[in-house]
């Protein structure tokens, strides 16, 4: 407790502890001092035998005593404090939904691990600098489903992008319903900036909306959207699941650029092709700086001194040493 209590101490007045030069003069002067009275002729007392060996083994006592007040006090000189820093955050944040596809084909490895993991990677990071934003999670594939609603609470949204995974939907790529079910999340927002971050991989195959139904009503609600392909060119690796087991293949990356470049356009977004995985942090990195927050950073800083433990300190130790010398050292005439 006493180490922690002094592990926070910092003091204002440094240069003070120069003074702590006198100690070895005060040192010096002691042992001179002593070395001229050894010289002379002692009286004896009539103090019992015992009571004279332990004042002759403690004689130094009260010069210790007198070196730890000159101490203390040169520490009280140099104003012990505890300093506490408080950041009070303010401003205009963006609500933000981050769509994420999910099919089968989001398992393929032209990605390291695979492309799933590493849009998983990139939007944790995303979030982490995201510090006054409302964000979402909606995952798609032949179906949509928010993963979390928009919430500032930004464990709850790292856990929830920790746990998506393939297989959790029925399988295909539904990007209309995934765009819709973002839009749904984002229009009763009252910011003035909202926006969807769209990732897939592949071509609309299916889902209750229409991509370009979904589009109009992202425009209708001034409702910006992000889209990112991701895939390398030509062929990919992708685990299948055969009856021998989960073999590798080749499947080919198919997608559909002129559908995400439309939706971007008309929303007043920004269309982006992931090949690799510093394609994709550089992608969200790119966004993060397109959309910036509002914020007001304010600090405040409050000193608290704690020079009187080092006082009382002082105080006590030349207490002792007066009680020492007027009373057990005391000297006769």
């Amino acid at each position: 407790m006493l180490f922690n209590y002094f592990k926070n101490i910092s003091f204002s007045l440094p240069w003070f502890f120069a003074l702590l030069l006198v100690v070895p003069l005060l040192i010096i002067w002691y042992v001179r001092v002593g070395n001229k009275q050894q010289g002379s002729v002692t009286v004896s007392d009539t103090s019992a035998p015992g009571l004279s060996s332990w004042k002759t083994s403690f004689r130094h006592l009260p010069f210790m005593f007198r070196l730890l007040t000159v101490i203390f006090i040169i520490a009280a000189l140099a104003r012990p404090q505890t300093v506490y820093e408080e950041q009070n955050v303010e401003g205009e944040g963006v609500d933000i939904v981050l769509c994420i596809d999910v099919s089968g084909s989001m398992t393929a490895q032209d990605l390291t691990p695979n492309r799933l993991e590493a849009a998983k990677n990139v939007a944790i990071d995303f979030v982490n600098k995201r510090l006054t934003d409302r964000i979402g999670i909606v995952i798609f594939s032949g179906e949509s489903f928010t993963q979390c609603p928009i919430t500032t609470d930004h464990r709850v949204l790292i856990s929830a992008i920790e746990n998506i995974r393939n297989g959790l939907l029925e399988d295909g790529t539904a990007i209309g319903s995934g765009l819709g079910t973002s839009v749904d999340r984002l229009r009763s927002s009252k910011t003035k900036s909202k926006i969807v971050i769209l990732l897939t991989d592949g071509e609309n195959n299916g889902g209750l909306i229409d991509p370009q139904t979904a589009k109009e009503i992202a425009k209708a609600f001034s409702i910006k959207v992000y889209t990112i392909g991701v895939g390398t060119d030509g062929y990919a690796p992708q685990p299948v699941n055969t009856p021998m087991g989960v073999v590798m293949q080749q499947g080919k990356v198919s997608i559909d650029e002129k559908l995400l470049k439309e939706i971007a356009g008309e929303t007043g977004g920004k269309y982006f092709r992931a090949k690799d995985n510093d394609g994709l942090a550089g992608i969200y990195n790119e966004i993060d700086n397109l959309e910036k927050s509002k914020v007001e950073i304010t600090s405040r800083t409050r000193y608290t001194e704690k020079f009187f433990p080092f006082v009382i300190a002082a105080l006590g130790f030349l207490f002792l040493e007066m009680i020492l010398r007027f009373t057990i050292f005391r000297k006769f005439p």
